[in-house]
């Protein structure tokens, strides 16, 4: 199964999407005032266009229109993680947490996470090789 592109966002888009994530659904008067700094209005109405014609927005037919978020902080993180690991280190995984577990202090709580997402990981993986028939 391919996994749906994600959309690399500015810094000022996920500004509006942090927004709504905390206000909810809003109108663009609304998101104009729920902006932690100030901001022109018309620059938070083209953002929030440019972020509808990704599809990360979703802007109702009601008058005034409705925006809301139609992905979640995960989505967002998920894409630009994917684009580092891509530029650093070739898409390769291992470079990337090799260096996060060398040159970090990981807490007991962090290499819980870590052993029992790999654990997961390898479950998947035996799974999906019976299901082609492989040995596990």
């Amino acid at each position: 199964m391919k996994k749906k592109p994600r959309p690399q966002l500015t810094a000022g888009e996920i500004e509006i999407l942090e927004m709504l994530w905390t206000a909810g659904c809003v109108t663009l008067s609304a998101a104009h005032k729920a902006m932690k700094r100030a901001i022109g209005y018309t620059t938070v109405q083209t953002r929030l266009n440019r972020l509808v014609e990704k599809g990360v927005v979703i802007r109702s037919d009601d008058r005034p229109a409705q925006y809301s978020a139609a992905i979640t902080p995960d989505d967002v993180s998920a894409g630009h993680l994917d684009l580092l690991l891509k530029r650093v280190s070739g898409g390769s995984v291992v470079p990337l947490v090799t260096h996060l577990v060398r040159d970090r202090r990981l807490s007991a709580d962090e290499l819980s996470e870590l052993k029992a997402l790999i654990e997961q990981a390898e479950r998947d993986l035996g799974s999906s090789t019976k299901k082609k028939g492989g040995q596990p």
